[in-house]
């Protein structure tokens, strides 16, 4: 979450830094191989087939090669070009195929590796195709876990309160929490609580246990109150993870969360082993809770707020999570096949707050295209529609310079949600399965700065909203208790006050879904001086003209 949307910073890199940064980019997308106009072979598709990679190839036309071959390279994601291993070959053709061994858990392991075609001309190999992964990773898996899908409703907890009743109370189904994965790795310095040593391929990887415990603990017992787990990975600069923050984000520039290291290979295997750490020890069958959902990274279009990397190249950048996010998606889905997991924008789809950051949409779109042309999965998409500003305190009633009902809008709020959800309707956005992909408001809060009652409206209307809207999976209110920090900011979205007092929010919250439902609309209604239920599915937004800051009044 952006902590204010009047924040803005600008990045500007010496001479040197926007030197390196240009070369790699040339790397990057020129390739070392030549470039995208020779590529006439397409793999049309690579899976898991028992214990062997199956990767199917077509060719228009067929390239020419000194000797009629095609050669199939599996890189690891930070490689560009026929620069690593060689898995097999067979003769050039319109359509063929190669297998392989998967070599699952070995040096050797092709599960998070991306294919590519070359063909050896002139003596040297040169690449005639994209590159392409592996897209059914939980075909490798050896635990499904049954999935919590009880329901739409959920929060941010605070642990504190983890046993006092409160999330049942309210009819919570799901939770959402974060993981720092700096906070689990490496040695640990307590002598009672010795270091856990995982072996992945073909490397033992040191995992803090002390940093551990505290997730463990905490996503067990919300697991034995049945809920549902949406657990976001984040990257924080920790001493002992600098291996996993992408070089182009250690420039000293202070971010919450830095870009993943999908560019050195000690960075891409430790990034890997946590990945299917983090995927068996949440997969429900060993005791430490289990996650049915994973986000990776936070906001990652937010690019000076919340996933930093110094490169401003949409392209480069966009290229770089979607390896990470291979990453993770292979590795969590080969330990538990039932596993969702989504990436992270936010509400700012065609306007920019800070000039630092991408706009939601655009980031989407690219992202989506390298998913379908490496290989298409079921990525889920989860997104925070947060009002704007964000402590705009009537959510349904937003000003019409933020909030359209076309897809060029600025913003996408709970208002005009329904430009999201058309938008993953589209052809190219849907699942391998031809469906809408699970779409997760994994961050959503109001503020209760100028009044509980307003906040109370703003929270009964925007789960109705939700629960409208057939394409949504979860809605997750950030947050249960106030943020003594956020509040300075006249953000106070908690259903709880910080000195342990409830709001309005909470009784609304409770009963907007429940016996009382017709009483808490009405109640909802006369604050809103509108009936509600009129608002609920529309796509013509109750708007107010004439731009005026909340705080100003």
């Amino acid at each position: 979450m952006k902590k204010s949307m009047m924040t803005s910073r600008l990045i500007s890199f010496g001479p040197k830094l926007a030197a390196a940064i240009c070369f790699v980019l040339i790397l990057a997308f020129a390739g070392l191989s030549g470039f995208a106009a020779e590529r006439s072979v397409a793999i049309t598709s690579c899976t898991i087939q028992g214990g062997q990679v199956v990767c199917q190839m077509s060719a228009a036309p067929v390239p020419a090669s000194d000797d009629g071959k095609f050669y199939v390279f599996a890189n690891e994601v930070n490689e560009d070009g026929p620069v690593g291993n060689i898995v097999g070959s067979c003769g050039a053709g319109a359509n063929t195929s190669v297998s392989f061994p998967l070599n699952l858990g070995s040096a050797s392991s092709n599960l998070s590796r991306k294919f590519l075609v070359a063909v050896r001309r002139g003596g040297a190999m040169v690449q005639v195709s994209d590159e392409h992964y592996i897209t059914n990773p939980e075909a490798a898996a050896l635990y499904a876990a049954p999935r919590r899908d009880f329901g739409k409703k959920g929060i941010l907890p605070d642990p504190r309160k983890i046993n006092d009743g409160t999330l049942q109370d309210l009819g919570i189904k799901q939770i959402s929490y974060n993981i720092n994965i700096g906070d689990i790795v490496g040695e640990s310095t307590n002598e009672t609580l010795p270091t856990i040593y995982f072996d992945y391929e073909g490397v033992q990887y040191a995992f803090n246990p002390a940093g551990l415990m505290q997730y463990d603990n905490v996503l067990a017992m919300y697991t034995a109150q049945g809920m549902q787990i949406t657990l976001n990975i984040l990257n924080r600069l920790t001493p002992g993870a600098a291996d996993l923050v992408h070089p182009l984000a250690r420039n000293g520039h202070s971010c919450p969360n830095y870009a993943f290291n999908t560019a050195e290979p000690g960075g891409v295997k430790h990034l890997k082993a946590i990945a299917a750490f983090l995927g068996r020890r949440y997969n429900g069958g060993y005791g430490c809770g289990q996650v049915d959902n994973w986000i990776v990274g936070n906001e990652v279009n937010a690019r000076t707020e919340q996933y930093y990397m110094s490169s401003d190249n949409l392209e480069y950048n966009v290229s770089e999570y979607n390896k990470a996010f291979r990453i993770f998606y292979n590795g969590i889905r080969s330990e538990n096949a039932t596993a969702r997991i989504y990436n992270s924008i936010d509400q700012e789809w065609g306007r920019k707050s800070n000039p630092g950051s991408f706009l939601s949409r655009e980031y989407l779109d690219r992202f989506n295209y390298y998913i379908l042309r490496e290989g298409n999965i079921d990525y889920g998409l989860s997104f925070h529609p947060y009002n704007s500003p964000l402590y705009d305190p009537y959510t349904w009633h937003g000003y019409d310079v933020w909030v359209h009902t076309d897809v060029n809008t600025p913003y996408i709020t709970m208002q005009n949600l329904f430009i999201l959800t058309d938008y993953m309707c589209q052809p190219q956005f849907l699942n391998p399965a031809g469906q809408v992909r699970s779409i997760s408001l994994s961050e959503i809060g109001f503020t209760s700065s100028f009044g509980d009652e307003l906040q109370a409206a703003s929270v009964a209307y925007g789960y109705l909203q939700a629960m409208a809207n057939p394409f949504i999976s979860s809605f997750l209110l950030f947050r249960e208790v106030d943020d003594a920090h956020e509040m300075k900011s006249n953000i106070a979205q908690g259903l709880f006050r910080t000195d342990g007092t409830r709001k309005m929010a909470y009784d609304f919250y409770k009963n907007i879904d429940g016996p009382q439902a017709a009483l808490y609309k009405q109640k909802a209604s006369a604050i809103m001086g509108v009936n509600i239920d009129s608002l609920i599915g529309s796509r013509t937004p109750l708007v107010r003209g004439g731009w005026v800051d909340p705080v100003a009044q």
